[in-house]
Formats: C-alpha cells, sequence, structure tokens
C-alpha cells in the first residue's frame, strides 16, 4: 500500500480529511451530471435542431455547468484554507512557525503518490470494509497538541516544578542561615564585650596582684632584713654567752679548788659577784 511519509495519527489525519474531499468531489459531479440530465429533459424533445437552438442549448448548459464548477472550487479553496488555520493555529499554540512550498502542489510525482494511496486506500476499503475502518475517534486539530510536544510540555513542567520546590528549600535554608548569621554576629559582639569588660578587669587585678606582689616583696626583703640583724645580734649574744660560760666554767674550776682548800667563801662570794 502507498504511504505518504507521514506517522500513523498525521495519516489518518490525511485519509480523513481525502474522505471529506471525495464526497465534496462526489456532490460536484452529481450536479454537473444533473444539469445536462436537466437538459436532457427540458430540452431534447424534439428529433432535429437548427445550429442556433444547438448552440444555445450548449451556451446554458455551459453557463450552468460553470457557475456549478465555480462554485465548488471557490469552497473547496475556502475548506483548504479553513485546514491550514486549523494546522497553523495548532502550530502556534505551541509556538511553531509553520512553511509551506506552493511549487510542490504541482509536483506530478507527489500527485501520483497521492492518487495511488487514494486508490490504494479507499479501493481496498470498499473491497473489504472491515472493523479496519471503524478507527477511534480523533481529537479536534484545535484542541489535541502533539504528542511529542505534550511530553516535552509535560517534563519541563514537572522539571519546572522540580526546580520551583529547590527554589523554595534553598530560600528557607538561605533564610536560616541568615537568622544564623545575625545570632551568631550579635553573639559575637556580646562575647566581644564581656571579653573587653574581662580584659579591664583583669588588667585591673594584675595591677593589684602586681602591686600586692611588690608590697609582699618589700615585706619580705623588710623581714629578711630584720632578719639578718637579729641573727647577727643572736650570733654576736651567743659569742659572748660562750664567752660567759667559759667564764664561769673558769670560775666554778677555781671555786671547786677553793672548797677543797676550805676557802669556799670568798669564791662563792666572787662567783655571785659576776652575775648581777
Amino acid at each position: 500500500m502507498a504511504e505518504l511519509g507521514l506517522n500513523e495519527h498525521h495519516q489518518n489525519e490525511a485519509i480523513s480529511y481525502m474522505r471529506f474531499a471525495r464526497f465534496k468531489r462526489g456532490l460536484c459531479l452529481k450536479t454537473v451530471d444533473s444539469c445536462f440530465q436537466d437538459l436532457k429533459d427540458s430540452r431534447l424533445v424534439e428529433e432535429t435542431f437548427t445550429v442556433d437552438e444547438v448552440t444555445e442549448m450548449l451556451d446554458g448548459l455551459q453557463t450552468v455547468v460553470h457557475s456549478e464548477v465555480e462554485s465548488e472550487l471557490i469552497n473547496t479553496t475556502y475548506t483548504n484554507v479553513l485546514l491550514l488555520r486549523q494546522l497553523f493555529a495548532q502550530a502556534e499554540k505551541w509556538y511553531l512557525k509553520l512553511q509551506t512550498d506552493i511549487s510542490e502542489l504541482e509536483n506530478r510525482e507527489l500527485l501520483e503518490q497521492v492518487a495511488e494511496f487514494e486508490k490504494s486506500e479507499f479501493t481496498s476499503s470498499n473491497k473489504k470494509p472491515s472493523a479496519d475502518l471503524i478507527k477511534p475517534k480523533l481529537a479536534p486539530i484545535n484542541e489535541g497538541g502533539s504528542e511529542l510536544l505534550n511530553k516535552a510540555v509535560a517534563c519541563l513542567q514537572e522539571e519546572n516544578e522540580k526546580l520551583k520546590t529547590r527554589l523554595r528549600t534553598i530560600e528557607t535554608q538561605a533564610t536560616a542561615a541568615l537568622d544564623e548569621k545575625s545570632k551568631l554576629e550579635k553573639s559575637l559582639k556580646d562575647l566581644q564585650m564581656i571579653q573587653g569588660d574581662q580584659k579591664t578587669n583583669v588588667n585591673k587585678d594584675i595591677t593589684e596582684l602586681e602591686n600586692r606582689v611588690a608590697a609582699l616583696k618589700c615585706q619580705l626583703e623588710k623581714t629578711l632584713n630584720d632578719s639578718t640583724a637579729n641573727q647577727k645580734s643572736l650570733e654576736e649574744n651567743l659569742v659572748t654567752t660562750k664567752h660567759d660560760l667559759l667564764k664561769l666554767q673558769d670560775q666554778l674550776s677555781t671555786a671547786e679548788k677553793s672548797f677543797l682548800n676550805e676557802d669556799c667563801v670568798p669564791c662563792l662570794q666572787k662567783i655571785l659577784a659576776c652575775f648581777p
């Protein structure tokens, strides 16, 4: 079977339009046939006609047929324009710009291909009127959309929703981050103020401690000096005491000898005289 080089959907649309065109063509041919039949029934009632009579009948028939054919051709042109309008409107809906090549309309090879397609499609249909002719009703061309474009738009819409959701999440995170930053800045300022106060207090405490250490150092030095003086005095007293002790020991020794010589009383008096 001949093909038009279109996908199944578009080929079915072409078949639908060709069926419509065949119907209109059949009506036009019936109208032309009726014109001839009317002429036969109304005028061809005599056996002979003059040249003028035949000319008059042919002129009248020509006028009627010309009018009918012209009307049908005009109607066909307008119908084709409406079909193109539907296609262009659908294309504009999806922001497409269709182009036509008028020269291809007179391409004999393509015209023969279309004729072969029509012959193959409708001849086989007339021979075998089967369930193949009963096709699902297609959506009107101005309401339906390209399946590929619909899928692309659906994907874009889905991606757009994902991006919107991600944007809302990022905005929430950014807001939380800004709030956290503000809190951290406030905490840093408070900490700097506290550290400043603490530094002042520490400096004050250090100064006081240094003063106390200096005072303790002075006191320690004074104590050490006093201790040194006392030690020196004690050493001198110790030396003096040692001298007195030696002297006393010597006197005791002398007294002991005096007792032995029975001359103790004067010696005791001398000893007592040594201690005021």
